[in-house]
């Protein structure tokens, strides 16, 4: 029983580490293989937005339909992870604070 409460804080963690990394891979991927679509993302009227703004936009990015028409798989892939990632760490956790109050 201590080794399914342990994999599911270890999955747990993962996951949330994996809902972390992944904008800042779909950020990479949009710089290298989207570049005209990237500008939309961190220029604004004014010129250039600092670093808040970007990660703020690219929440709205990663949130939109239309990251999926620019036909990447690969970003498509890690929209997916961040996507979900989230919601399973969460479910990780709270299968495993059930066990905890359950089983004590």
């Amino acid at each position: 029983m201590l080794a399914i409460y342990l994999g599911l804080l270890a999955i747990g963690v993962v996951l949330f580490v994996l809902s972390y990394v992944a904008p800042f891979r779909v950020a990479s991927l949009m710089r290298q293989r989207q570049p005209q679509h990237w500008e939309v993302v961190i220029e604004s009227a004014k010129g250039r937005i600092g670093p808040l703004r970007i990660w703020m936009r690219m929440q709205y990015v990663l949130r939109s339909p239309a990251l999926t028409l620019l036909g990447d798989r690969d970003i498509n892939r890690w929209r997916g992870i961040w996507r979900y990632s989230q919601w399973l760490g969460w479910s990780c956790w709270l299968a495993a604070l059930g066990m905890r109050l359950r089983w004590g």
